[in-house]
């Protein structure tokens, strides 16, 4: 079992035992994160659904990222990462998404590095997110971004606590 599977194992089980839905925006990962979960038994009861955003007009026109933002700082940004997450969490009518925004290469982005993600969580607390500098192959980046928004959810799932 690769590690992706096993954190997407552990996060699966966590939203189960806690009665949490979960959905994702994914920009850099095209959808890596969703699979991961999906391929978890089991996450029927949790994965509400997901968001590939990989253009700027998906992020504004499905998952509600204001355009005056992207044009602001572009799509590799922390902002937009919180932004995004809230978006699928609202489009996915989910308790918390995870998203992921960044440059997996080989180029630079919007001026961004190659190997600068950012991973957003929103619950109805609120949204944030996480910057992360990756090195490797366009692969690998992509690989770890995932396995960052894994942990993540992880985490985000056990500040939630478990539900009366």
């Amino acid at each position: 079992m690769s590690n992706l599977h096993r954190i997407a194992g552990e996060a699966v089980a966590a939203a189960v035992r806690r009665g949490v839905t979960v959905a994702t925006a994914e920009s850099l990962t095209a959808g890596m994160v969703t699979a991961m979960l999906a391929d978890t038994p089991g996450a029927s009861a949790m994965l509400r659904g997901g968001v590939v955003s990989y253009s700027n007009t998906v992020k504004r026109d499905v998952l509600h990222v204001s355009q005056e933002l992207l044009d602001a700082v572009g799509s590799v940004d922390g902002e937009v990462a919180a932004a995004m997450a809230e978006g699928a969490r609202s489009a996915c009518g989910a308790d918390l998404a995870v998203s992921t925004t960044g440059v997996a290469g080989p180029d630079e982005h919007d001026g961004k590095p190659v190997g600068t993600v950012y991973i957003g969580v929103a619950t109805a607390q609120g949204s944030s997110s996480y910057p992360y500098s990756f090195e490797g192959t366009r692969a690998e980046i992509r690989a770890l971004a995932c396995e960052a928004a894994l942990e993540r959810l992880q985490e985000a799932l056990a500040s939630i606590g478990y539900r009366e």
